[in-house]
């Protein structure tokens, strides 16, 4: 699925442009070992997360959006060293991040405390999406670490090509530090707008040949990734 991401001409120098997520993968997946001995099986060597295709894929898909600049959280407050020019032909505010109140996420189980910032990330760009296809945003996939948690939504990005979609974050309560220009505020995944589900028993084909998907995995080291994997 192509995404475009287009920003105004004035800010291009200024902005880090959004990458596909697969070339920006977090740094903990190159430095981990690919097999540890485990404490628990006699020093077994076994394989580590760095061979699970579904994990790296979920880090891989779609594209991660940057914060344009460093942001240093202090006292309760906010503050950047960054003058981006004014644009009197497009209404965007040019800070990098703004604020919701903690009043809004009143009832919602995430977590904020009365006296935690929720952050609104500014997004820069706009993104558009082939005809029946939205953007899910959502956190970072492999970056826990982060001080703040991206609250995932949808946006209809086919429909919704020429507006800013931006980002809110739960910065983490307590936490005073630099959020540093590049660090990945978003990721935006492609996705079909239907689903269709049909719940059934499996037929006695298909248990045979669930058994023998399962022994293969069981045989063969790899055997998703060399055979059923794109």
């Amino acid at each position: 699925m192509h995404i475009t991401a287009r920003c105004h001409p004035a800010l291009r120098p200024l902005l880090p442009d959004p990458k596909p997520a697969g070339q920006a993968m977090p740094d903990w997946l190159r430095d981990m070992p690919s097999e540890v001995a485990s404490d628990l099986l006699g020093d077994v060597p076994l394989r580590t997360l760095k061979h699970c295709a579904p994990m790296i894929d979920a880090l891989r898909q779609g594209v991660l959006i940057f914060l344009p600049t460093d942001v240093t959280v202090a006292d309760g407050r906010l503050s950047w060293d960054w003058e981006p020019p004014a644009l009197p032909d497009t209404a965007i505010t040019r800070a990098p991040v703004g604020l919701h109140l903690p009043d809004q996420a009143r009832g919602a189980p995430i977590g904020a405390a009365p006296d935690q910032l929720v952050l609104k990330f500014i997004n820069f760009w706009t993104l558009q999406t082939a005809p029946g296809w939205s953007l899910m945003v959502h956190h970072p996939v492999g970056y826990p670490d982060l001080p703040f948690t991206t609250l995932s939504g949808v946006v209809d990005c086919d429909l919704f090509s020429d507006g800013y979609v931006h980002f809110p974050a739960l910065l983490r309560a307590g936490w005073e530090g630099v959020i540093p220009r590049g660090t990945p505020v978003a990721q935006i995944t492609p996705v079909q707008r239907q689903t269709d589900l049909t719940v059934a028993e499996m037929t006695p084909d298909e248990i045979a040949a669930n058994t023998a998907r399962q022994e293969a995995l069981q045989s063969e080291p790899g055997h998703y990734r060399k055979h059923h994997r794109r």
